[in-house]
């Protein structure tokens, strides 16, 4: 099996340089542009398409969420982490609104970044431990709300319907894919396609509303 490829955002020299060695150092992965703003990234987007993009938010010519918007509106099956010392609740709720799967801080260690965007790939969504606690806040804001029932429900292909319910009980997408003899880019292409269908960004949200919605059976 070949290396997962990923391009990079990052403006700042010496944590560039940092990242850079924490992707190449890892055996599962290979850069193949390491970018220092938009314009780099989006030359760099135009000319391949990445399993991964690792982007920054705050960079000299625009902000990484248009990098982020960009790459969760093409065709494809690139996943996007964020790694960033944003750690507050705006910057961290906008970029996964936005489309991102992953969100580190800077301070992580190099193994640690490499083996999370590996946990991303395999359908897990990977969070430093002080960004947790504002995603937990929101998921129970989504709980807590009342709930109304949209009688026009959004219509799943019997293959989407069939993989939500899987991730719904706690199945990593390589997992999944397994289960239903596909590669994981290919349930990862559904899982894009169930998330604009759920307009939703992330697992949690597309289970939360696929359950209001009684589109998925815990007891199944």
């Amino acid at each position: 099996m070949g290396k997962y490829t990923v391009i990079l955002v990052e403006d700042h020299p010496e944590t560039r340089e940092r990242l850079v060695n924490a992707v190449n150092e890892h055996p599962q992965l290979q850069l193949i542009a390491a970018a220092e703003n938009c314009a780099e990234a989006n030359k760099a987007l135009d000319a391949y398409t990445p399993d991964v993009m690792l982007t920054d938010l705050g960079l000299p010519d625009g902000s990484g969420l248009d990098l982020i918007r960009r790459v969760a509106s093409m065709e494809g099956t690139t996943e996007i982490m964020v790694i960033t010392v944003f750690g507050d609740e705006k910057h961290v709720l906008s970029a996964i609104e936005a489309g991102a799967s992953g969100y580190l801080l800077k301070d992580r260690a190099s193994d640690y970044i490499g083996d999370s965007i590996i946990q991303m790939i395999n359908g897990e969504s990977p969070v430093s431990p002080a960004i947790a606690r504002h995603l937990l806040k929101r998921f129970r804001t989504m709980q807590t709300s009342p709930v109304v029932k949209d009688t026009d429900s959004p219509k799943l292909t019997p293959r989407e319907s069939e993989i939500l319910q899987y991730v719904a009980k706690g199945f990593s997408f390589t997992e999944v894919a397994k289960l239903i003899s596909v590669s994981p880019h290919t349930v990862t292409h559904h899982i894009k396609n169930i998330y604009k269908k759920l307009a939703v960004c992330s697992r949690a949200e597309a289970v939360y509303e696929a359950m209001q919605l009684g589109l998925v059976r815990m007891d199944s």
